[in-house]
């Protein structure tokens, strides 16, 4: 059983300003890991903390890889760094062509960022590029999703609908953005196994926004395949189909952000693999490089890439990069994770896990509190009725609580999200389910 803390021995906690963190909370009682390995991590005082997270959702071939540590070792005493622009190395070109081997499609080019934000906003300009120069300059606008998220920078926060990213700089957001209604709908699809039945409909409302704002000024659709970050939010059946259909029908190009479901998470290469949906782009990160080393990469079809290459030879085709695009440290990583995925055939043991992953997940669905659970490939959404104390007082006791008994999750308001690494076994999972329990039963 982990141990509570209230201080950490030997390093001060005030500089570090860290990330969507109540900061003053956390280092009243701080939680500090130090080592990891499989599918556990170690904290500061020796205790096991088993990872139902993926650290988060990115360490889906499990914690400490030698074969990526190898890697990275030998690329960093090789070649630490070399510029992308108007030069290159090897690498980035060798992983560029995995990925395209990996995709739907005829998403065949790749273009390297450092996040899935960094991502996400390089899709939305990789699609005004697009249209400019195909000569449809006037298509300007985005629609994305309420609940969606899509990075931390402004293109990502004005596409994504999750309020309080975007309520403290709304002024500064993208002028020309609309929003699809979110497919979270508990009244009719509580307690689904798989996608839910409900709410295919809901994909039809984009028709409404286009009827609003006309196809001729929309550049294109953003969304995740499954929500993450808002909470386990998953696409009812032919819900993307049907995007995928309105989007066709009105010329306007459709990008899946894959930064979470990519590589193995829902039980294939990619959502847009499992769904039988072929988008645009598709925006990735996290897995990519299992972690390891921070790395994103944006897919695009030929179509987008042919047009942009219109321009004459000399000329750079867009006005965009990195100073670590394409990273050689970062792409030794992804290829290193790249065969772990292959001959650990992890995508396959994804789907293998999936129907035990769902069982028991579902087994806590009578517990006190508990209004939702709702699951796809290896992943996990368990939500409550908020406590009289406030929005989010019970999903942050049941996640502290686990953590002290040894298991991590993620709370997300009164949502506790799981996406454990592909590799995890039969008695990880009894773990996970046994934990949670106790500590849904034990929250106020």
């Amino acid at each position: 059983m982990a141990v509570q803390k209230t201080h950490s021995e030997g390093t001060g906690l005030n500089n570090f300003w860290m990330p969507f963190t109540a900061n003053r909370q956390y280092k009243a009682t701080p939680r500090l890991l130090v080592k990891a390995q499989g599918m556990y991590y170690t904290d500061v005082e020796g205790n096991s903390v088993l990872d139902s997270t993926a650290g988060l959702w990115c360490c889906n071939a499990g914690h400490s890889r030698q074969e990526i540590t190898e890697a990275v070792s030998r690329q960093i005493s090789e070649l630490d760094y070399a510029p992308t622009f108007q030069m290159g190395h090897p690498l980035p070109f060798e992983l560029a062509e995995r990925l395209a081997d990996m995709a739907p499609g005829d998403l065949n080019h790749v273009f390297f960022t450092n996040s899935g934000s960094e991502s996400g906003d390089t899709a939305l300009k990789i699609a005004l590029a697009y249209q400019r120069a195909r000569g449809h300059s006037n298509r300007t606008m985005f629609i994305g999703r309420e609940l969606g998220y899509h990075g931390t920078g402004f293109g990502g926060i004005s596409v994504g609908g999750m309020v309080n990213n975007r309520k403290a700089f709304n002024s500064q957001l993208l002028p020309s953005v609309a929003h699809l209604p979110h497919t979270l709908d508990i009244e009719r699809n509580a307690f689904s196994k798989g996608l839910p039945e409900h709410g295919i409909e809901k994909a039809d409302y984009l028709e409404h926004l286009i009827a609003q704002h006309g196809a001729e000024n929309i550049a294109a659709v953003m969304v995740e395949p499954m929500s993450g970050s808002g909470g386990v939010v998953l696409p009812p059946v032919g819900y993307l189909k049907r995007l995928r259909e309105i989007t066709a029908k009105h010329d306007i190009l459709l990008i899946f952000d894959e930064v979470i479901t990519a590589f193995g998470r829902v039980g294939d290469a990619f959502a847009a693999q499992r769904w039988g949906v072929v988008p645009d782009m598709i925006t990735t990160a996290k897995a990519l490089t299992n972690g390891a080393i921070p790395m994103g990469a944006v897919i695009v079809s030929e179509k987008i890439y042919d047009a942009c290459m219109q321009a004459p030879e000399d000329t750079i085709e867009l006005f965009h990069g990195y100073t670590y695009s394409g990273h050689p440290v970062a792409a030794a990583a992804a290829l290193a994770t790249m065969d772990i995925y292959r001959d650990d055939k992890l995508f396959e043991r994804s789907r293998e896990m999936e129907m035990e992953w769902q069982d028991a997940v579902h087994s806590l669905a009578d517990l006190p509190n508990v209004i939702d659970v709702r699951n796809t490939g290896l992943i996990a959404g368990i939500q409550f009725a908020p406590s009289e104390e406030g929005v989010g007082k019970r999903g942050y006791d049941v996640f502290t609580q686990c953590f002290y008994d040894g298991l991590l999750v993620r709370a997300s308001g009164d949502i506790i999200a799981m996406s454990p690494p592909l590799i995890i076994e039969s008695k990880h999972i009894d773990q996970i389910v046994s934990t949670l329990e106790k500590a849904i039963r034990n929250a106020i």
